[in-house]
């Protein structure tokens, strides 16, 4: 069989920086990074409140601390996202994430490789756009959608890695149902379970429930769900 081998990935989201940081948590988080020794540090959006400049500076200097003990992926999340900008993509779909871009880079989906080891970024915050709409007034700007063309390029991507690499996808809406919320971060969330466990990702990471957890897809693969670092805590 194959020799399975072992990383440590640190895994943090929603941290909100704005007016809801909890503070004390991120520095918290920042003294104790070093001594867990992570091969990799996974950032799965909503680095900010509003996506304010003011968020978004203090998100590149939490992201600059990670990246001074291990390598670190980020991805954009709903409240990154400048969706007023540009609803349902009028005004084209660049728009809404310039200030994203303008402070983490223009790649929306990254890619991390260490030897053995991949972490793919996917997007799933799109704004208020058509494949993210439900029924549920309760969605509009918050529901995310991963459309087709996503799942298949992060197929693709692992795929062309050798059988024994460890494969890690990253998004930022949560893919299986939050306990207190009793809510799916996706819409259309059957389908994108389908896919995202066909893409032979060994883990899936995500945040935006708020509410730390941990499940599994039919296929395998392992969900982890980051809580958040702020007060806008599930359940209080």
């Amino acid at each position: 069989g194959l020799l399975v081998k072992q990383f440590t990935l640190v895994h943090l989201s929603d941290l909100h920086f704005g007016r809801h940081v909890d503070l004390d948590q991120v520095r918290a988080v920042e003294r104790q990074l070093a001594s867990l020794a992570p091969d990799a540090v996974v950032l799965s959006g909503d680095s900010t409140q509003r996506s304010r400049h003011r968020e978004h500076q203090r998100g590149v200097v939490f992201l600059e601390r990670m990246r001074e003990t291990a390598p670190t992926l980020v991805v954009p999340g709903n409240h990154d996202v400048e969706w007023w900008k540009s609803p349902f993509g009028l005004f084209g779909r660049r728009v809404i994430y310039a200030k994203y871009r303008k402070y983490f880079g223009e790649e929306l989906t990254p890619v991390l490789r260490l030897p053995g080891l991949i972490v793919a970024g996917a997007l799933s915050a799109h704004g208020l756009a058509v494949g993210s709409v439900t029924w549920n007034q309760r969605d509009l700007t918050v529901k995310g959608h991963l459309p087709a063309s996503e799942t298949n390029r992060l197929a693709k991507l692992f795929a062309a890695e050798p059988e024994d690499t460890v494969k890690v996808a990253v998004l930022h809406h949560n893919v299986l149902r939050g306990d207190i919320s009793q809510r799916m971060g996706l819409a259309h969330w059957g389908s994108a379970q389908r896919r995202l466990d066909a893409t032979g990702a060994d883990a899936v990471v995500c945040g935006h429930d708020h509410q730390e957890g941990a499940g599994q897809l039919p296929r395998g693969a392992v969900v982890s769900t980051a809580s958040t670092l702020s007060d806008r805590t599930r359940g209080k």
